[in-house]
Order: structure tokens, then C-alpha cells, then sequence
């Protein structure tokens, strides 16, 4: 398969989360106590107390604990998605960065204190967050694909956008799956996906 290299992307930028606002803040401690303590731990007040302004101002700035829950998941998955910024950025080849996007993402994965609680039962962290990545990782899914859509696109393949689309969610749902429930290592994981990637592109 020709080597697939896209055109320069200097100053390309996510603008995602951007800065150190309260609402950032309540969602960090949010996370740090549910990776310390487990989700159950989690309380408006005890949020409110951490972080050092009402229970009512936590309530006005995030909502309940589903809003809660949904925005603290959201938020790490920037983190993710700063993962495969830097891969695309560093990688000219297009299964190159696709490899390094996943590696990268897979190993962030195994070290991440707030995805390990959610998905350890014996910590107490599992089960109202648990859908967000599973059952009901939908909006989840539909923002990893548009971030790695995106920088799929300045490589200019030809194929249909809709094929491009199934390409692109079909990396994103391997991750998420590898991700949540890791069975080899990053880097043969990533080695499969990006060899994947690039068999079904060569059938375009």
C-alpha cells in the first residue's frame, strides 16, 4: 500500500478544553474522588466542600449527578483525544498515526485512575458510569469520530465520505472496545488496528 501522507496541519488546533474554569475544576475533584474513592463517594456537598463554594453553585454550574457523571466522561476523554493530536501531528504516514493514535490512547487507558474505577466493580465506581462507556457511549463515540475524522481528512483518500465514516467509527468502536476491556497490549493491539485500517483502505 502507497505511503499516505497529508498535507501540513501546523496550527491546527482542537479547542476543546481551554481553561481552568470553575466548572473545569468541579469536574477534576469530581474524578480525582471517584478514582480515589469509587462514584459512590461522590456527593454535591462533598464536591462543593472540596472544592471550596456552595452546594448550590455546584448544582447551578453542573446540574445533578447524571449531569454530573456525563460531563466528568466527557471531559477525560479529551485527555484521549490530546492522544491522538499529538500522534497525527507527529506522523505523516496515515496508518502510522492511526497505530500511534491508538497505542498512545491504549496505554493512557490502562493508567487512567478514573476509567480503572469505572470499570472495577470492587471499587465502587462502576455502576451508574459504566453505560457512558458502553451501552450508552454514543455521544462519546460520535466525538472521537469527529476528532479523528478530522484529521483523516486532509489526507484526501478516495473513498466516499460515508465510507470514510465507517472506516473512521470502526477504528474509534475497536479502541473504545480494547479500551474497556484490555486483553493484549498496546502495542499489538494497536499493530492489529492499524493493520485493520490499512487492509480495508487498500480495497477502496
Amino acid at each position: 500500500m502507497a505511503v499516505l501522507v497529508a498535507p501540513s496541519l501546523d496550527g491546527m488546533t482542537t479547542g476543546r478544553v481551554s481553561q481552568a474554569t470553575l466548572r473545569v475544576r468541579l469536574i477534576e475533584q469530581a474524578a480525582r474522588m471517584t478514582g480515589e474513592d469509587g462514584w459512590g463517594s461522590v456527593t454535591m456537598g462533598r464536591l462543593a466542600d472540596a472544592v471550596g463554594v456552595s452546594r448550590q453553585t455546584v448544582y447551578n454550574e453542573i446540574g445533578g449527578k447524571p449531569a454530573l457523571a456525563e460531563a466528568m466522561v466527557m471531559y477525560e476523554l479529551d485527555a484521549f483525544l490530546r492522544q491522538v493530536d499529538e500522534q497525527f501531528a507527529a506522523h505523516d504516514d496515515l496508518i502510522d498515526a492511526v497505530r500511534g493514535a491508538c497505542r498512545a490512547v491504549l496505554e493512557l487507558g490502562r493508567n487512567n485512575p478514573l476509567l480503572r474505577a469505572i470499570l472495577s466493580s470492587s471499587h465502587g465506581g462502576g455502576g451508574d458510569l459504566l453505560p457512558l462507556l458502553t451501552t450508552d457511549a454514543e455521544v462519546l463515540i460520535d466525538t472521537a469520530v469527529a476528532v479523528v475524522r478530522g484529521h483523516v481528512e486532509p489526507y484526501r483518500l478516495p473513498l466516499p465520505s460515508e465510507r470514510l465514516d465507517a472506516v473512521v467509527e470502526m477504528v474509534v468502536r475497536l479502541v473504545l472496545s480494547h479500551v474497556t476491556r484490555p486483553a493484549r497490549t498496546p502495542e499489538k493491539v494497536a499493530d492489529e488496528i492499524a493493520w485493520l485500517a490499512s487492509r480495508v483502505l487498500a480495497e477502496r
